[in-house]
């Protein structure tokens, strides 16, 4: 591939900076641009960024203001920017709905990278501008608890941030982590996917030596650290959405079973509407009973929701699926 010469890397810089520096009344400084820019993949150092902006600010409608250190730089209300693409009011509400609900499970550059895009999406928003429609979705949509709601554990500072890098470079980690016993230990570890469940995060990986995968909940890692800035080869043989499909998540090995049990016909009605599998039966019973029967992942959470049933559910079997 050809590289590209000074003069377009140039061009391209200061495009993109036109396009993260937001219009009056909000302003952002040289050290916010820079950061954003960086993260991006345009490895340029500040007082490349200020002397950039320097230039902007004189010959476009781009105000900066010196009252103060570090200077701010806005786009002037009446300005007539150049014509580069401006997210639509549809636009902005999907990066308003990513933004919430995929910071989590993003590594920190790309979120900070996304940053400008993000607060011009939420101006883009506010009340007074024209997306009215577009404004009010957020209010008319919910995710709805299927258990008892729970806050989510508190993360040590840093180490979803460090865990989600190291994830996206396939670096190693050295974790700090107490497990739910209380036992302390310093390992380190492979990193191979990041997994939300209700409030809690976990990270799969595998420690090194082995070839086995565990489930480490992110609350319980005191410190994470890179350790080596080496990265390693990702394993072929693992696949996150079959470790999830192996109930692993659900505190399973993989055993497939034919689960059968009875349930009272009121209680069990919404599995009708949504089964436990896709072979799953239902047979009428009597003393106003139903009889499921389900090829299942076995596993601890199975047990547990069967429980949770009491004297409603009785007559459980379990057949091993060959």
């Amino acid at each position: 591939m050809a590289k590209r010469s000074s003069t377009l890397e140039t061009t391209l810089l200061a495009l993109e900076m036109l396009r993260r520096i937001p219009r009056a009344p909000r302003s952002i400084t040289a050290g916010e641009l820079h950061a954003q820019l960086v993260a991006s993949g345009f490895e340029r150092d500040l007082r490349t960024i200020q002397r950039q902006l320097d230039m902007l600010s004189t010959h476009l409608g781009i105000e900066r203001d010196d009252g103060s250190a570090p200077y701010r730089y806005r786009w002037l209300p009446h300005a007539r920017p150049l014509a580069i693409p401006h997210l639509s009011p549809q636009e902005s509400l999907l990066l308003k709905l990513a933004e919430e609900h995929l910071r989590p499970l993003l590594p920190a550059h790309l979120m900070k990278s996304m940053e400008g895009f993000f607060v011009q999406a939420r101006h883009n928003l506010e009340p007074d501008g024209n997306a009215r429609l577009e404004r009010e979705w957020p209010s008319k949509i919910r995710t709805v608890a299927t258990s008892q709601p729970l806050l989510p554990p508190k993360i040590v500072p840093g180490v979803l941030e460090t865990v989600s890098e190291a994830l996206y470079h396939n670096h190693w980690l050295r974790l700090d982590y107490k497990n739910a016993a209380g036992r302390r230990t310093t390992v380190e570890v492979m990193p191979l996917g990041l997994a939300q469940q209700g409030p809690r995060l976990y990270l799969v990986c595998r420690y090194r030596g082995f070839d086995n995968e565990r489930s480490l909940a992110l609350h319980r890692i005191l410190s994470a650290g890179q350790a080596s800035t080496i990265p390693f080869d990702r394993p072929r043989d693992f696949d996150l959405a079959q470790y999830d499909a192996d109930g692993r998540f659900r505190f399973g090995e993989g055993a497939l079973i034919r689960l059968r049990f009875r349930i009272d016909r009121r209680t069990g009605h919404h599995l009708r509407e949504t089964p436990l599998s896709k072979d799953q039966t239902v047979t009428e019973c009597d003393g106003d009973r139903l009889e499921i029967a389900a090829t299942v992942v076995d596993s601890a959470m199975l047990d547990q929701w069967l429980k949770g049933f009491g004297d409603a559910v009785d007559g459980v079997q379990k057949e091993a699926v060959a």
